[in-house]
């Protein structure tokens, strides 16, 4: 089923505002030139710089955020002949990039400012990481809006030149080389996903009455079932390895967890809560493809294969790891797997199943990777050997780790909980026993991990020479508001969200099979009301007869 398309402003100015901020700050010679050499003096200069961030951030926010009230209320918004859309599937994705940006960004003033004084960072770098960091928003947001299968793949392609930089913004070897390998391998690994998207342009060009709509994921979608099927397979095991690097998939994921590491905390928060699940929207979307050409057999087989390998290794690299964004990298890969796990199994809950937790894990990750930036403010140091007693030295960002920790564990209340718990139940019900055995051994060894944190890192001794006090406001109130919804997305899935899922599932399955979204204890709530009632109605029949 193909959405009607509604003509709309909202996808082109979205993708305006963070291109021109970005434009504006790298390359105009006279702003570039009128920058003092030292701007942790120059405060007025510094002001400016995060005056235009905020602008930047703001826009993209309130733009996407206008975008998505009108695609809850039913509309698939287009724009430039239908080249950009933004339907319930791209508009989850897009959300996460308004909201996880906004947060990371405000955060970013107080960490810049902190590697400003430090010395880690000079007033040149200040602008290339304000500027690069709204082109890396402008770049995800054109992956998310693109209805051109080509421009897809030149999106993907993008976010490496507009994120390697900030990856490699320290100018240290170690990060340096972080930011060298991240480019070469999501360059090589990203032109397999285009050798798939040729495959099945040029397929659609000899099938399609007018060649020129061969390029769109609607029209695709819509002649699905006549595509080759030969072709449709090739070119699926090509994008899956071409944007599964991207994504983090494992074997193709060598590249994320030195960049993740390397990266500026809050860019590490962008990398793994959004960037990651650009990539996993384009393996849906040929994913939708493939089933409406070949039948689900055979993307399932794939997608289940390499999930379960991406969880298994993952939480036993995450286990002996030491450096903390560096274990936090590979938690990143091990719930990829799991996402990716769960479009396998497919069906609605399935399906809805992997959306979730693209949401939740998107704002718990961004979560943990600011907090281990208020650690690493704090000790100066990534090695969890030295960082101890976090809670006694910075309560508050103690408490926001500790949190993250149990949440990303997988405990209740917290949001990664009720994802989790519905990709369990679609594989259970789907009959998948032995698999979801399996992904449960390789979860409690990430548990036994994330435990380890807790208990050592976060309630451990703090060092004697350690002064007492928490980093500034302007670094904990973001994650105040990153920390509320990890724990209210774990007692209840707000009906809008709901609905979006929903929404967004039926775009996959291409049909309107919408599965309940919600927390378990609020499915147990509805299944008892509803017994209630059976039970009554039931009673009352007797008393009939």
């Amino acid at each position: 089923m193909v959405p009607s398309i509604a003509p709309s402003i909202l996808p082109p100015l979205l993708l305006l505002g963070p291109l021109a901020v970005a434009l504006f700050l790298l390359t105009l010679p006279w702003f570039r030139d009128s920058l003092p050499e030292t701007m942790a003096s120059d405060h007025g200069s510094l002001k400016l710089l995060e005056r235009i961030h905020l602008g930047s951030i703001g826009y993209v926010f309130l733009l996407s955020m206008a975008a998505l009230v009108r695609v809850m209320a039913g509309s698939t918004l287009g724009a430039f002949g239908d080249w950009l859309f933004v339907d319930a599937l791209g508009a989850v994705f897009m959300m996460l990039i308004g909201v996880v940006g906004l947060l990371t960004g405000l955060y970013s003033i107080s960490y810049i400012r902190h590697d400003l004084e430090a010395g880690l960072i000079d007033a040149g770098k200040v602008r290339v990481y304000y500027g690069f960091f709204s082109l890396f928003l402008f770049t995800m947001l054109l992956a998310v809006t693109a209805n051109n299968i080509i421009m897809m793949w030149a999106a993907i392609e993008a976010t490496t030149l507009g994120s390697a930089f900030l990856v490699g913004l320290y100018g240290q070897k170690s990060s340096l080389e972080a930011a060298w390998k991240y480019v070469v391998i999501c360059t090589v690994g990203v032109a397999f996903g285009l050798y798939g998207t040729v495959l099945v342009f040029s397929n659609a060009a000899d099938v399609l009455a007018d060649p020129h709509q061969a390029v769109l994921w609607t029209a695709l979608v819509g002649h699905a079932a006549e595509l080759d099927p030969m072709l449709v397979k090739l070119a699926f095991i090509f994008a899956l390895i071409g944007f599964g690097t991207k994504a983090g998939i494992f074997p193709m994921h060598a590249w994320l967890p030195d960049a993740h590491s390397e990266a500026p905390s809050p860019v590490s928060g962008l990398l793994s809560g959004v960037l990651l699940k650009c990539a996993l929207l384009i393996v849906i979307r040929f994913y939708v493809i493939t089933v409406g050409t070949v039948g689900i057999e055979f993307p399932q087989m794939l997608l289940l294969g390499l999930g379960v390998l991406s969880v298994g290794v993952s939480s036993l690299l995450f286990f002996v790891q030491q450096d903390l964004k560096r274990k936090l990298a590979y938690s990143s890969i091990e719930n990829v797997g799991l996402i990716v796990v769960a479009l396998g199994i497919g069906g609605p809950l399935g399906i809805a199943a992997a959306l979730l937790h693209s949401i939740n894990h998107s704002v718990t990750k961004a979560l943990f990777f600011c907090s281990a930036g208020n650690v690493l403010m704090k000790y100066g140091t990534r090695d969890l050997r030295a960082v101890k007693g976090v809670l006694r030295v910075a309560p508050a960002t103690g408490l926001l780790m500790m949190g993250c920790a149990l949440a990303l564990a997988g405990f209740p209340p917290f949001n990664i909980f009720v994802s989790e718990f519905m990709v369990f139940m679609a594989g259970l019900n789907e009959g998948y026993v032995w698999l979801m055995m399996l992904c449960a051994l390789f979860l409690c060894i990430t548990i036994a991990g994330l435990v380890k944190i807790v208990a050592d890192s976060v309630l451990g001794k703090s060092p004697e020479t350690m002064a007492k006090g928490d980093v500034g406001w302007r670094a904990l109130a973001p994650l105040a508001v990153l920390a509320i919804l990890v724990l209210s997305l774990g007692f209840a899935v707000p009906q809008p969200l709901s609905n979006l899922v929903q929404q967004a599932t039926a775009v996959v399955l291409n049909g309107d099979s919408r599965p309940v979204v919600a927390a378990p204890w609020q499915t147990i709530n509805t299944a008892h009301k509803a017994g209630t009632a059976l039970a009554g109605s039931l009673a009352q029949t007797e008393i009939s007869k």
